[in-house]
């Protein structure tokens, strides 16, 4: 099982935040990745300045049997045409997807042309990426930690600038 979790906080020519998203899943659906369940959204702050503009997250759960370097460019070709543009770490951004998990295995791949570690290094502190998988997984498993998502959301539900809302 594959899981990719989806964060917005501009809106584009191609409508807002919500519709940004759904829009994404399509695209994922034309290159052969089945979408098995989907998340509700949710709204969550921007990290690390709230001051920006609140993120809508969702994640899913896809099957493919696709490489996990092919899913990733993948992923980064639909980020550009939904007007993804990298200019700072953490700055808002029309769409993001991430690979949260992919077939449970741990995967870290450094090289000159890709920086790609999963789980990413900070999953277990991001309630907006934990909630929503918890919505349609609610027994996963870090394959990295081996720790399990009650007790991670448990761990960090209760820090100041982790809230996260159901819409």
């Amino acid at each position: 099982m594959i899981y990719l979790a989806f964060g917005s906080n501009l809106k584009s020519k191609l409508g807002s935040s919500n519709l940004i998203i759904n829009k994404a899943y399509g695209e994922l659906e034309k290159f052969g990745i089945r979408i098995l369940y989907k998340s509700s959204f949710y709204k969550s702050k921007a990290y690390p300045n709230p001051k920006d503009p609140e993120f809508i997250n969702s994640v899913i759960l896809v099957h493919s049997e696709i490489h996990v370097i092919k899913l990733l460019n993948i992923i980064l070709n639909i980020e550009k045409k939904f007007g993804r543009v990298r200019t700072q770490k953490n700055a808002p951004r029309t769409i993001d997807i991430d690979i949260i998990d992919f077939r449970s295995r741990n995967i870290n791949i450094l090289n000159n042309k890709v920086n790609l570690i999963i789980p990413h290094e900070s999953l277990e502190k991001r309630l907006f990426v934990l909630v929503p998988l918890a919505e349609i997984s609610p027994l996963w498993k870090n394959p990295r930690s081996g720790v399990v998502i009650p007790f991670l959301i448990k761990k960090i539900r209760h820090l100041k600038d982790n809230r996260i809302t159901k819409i």
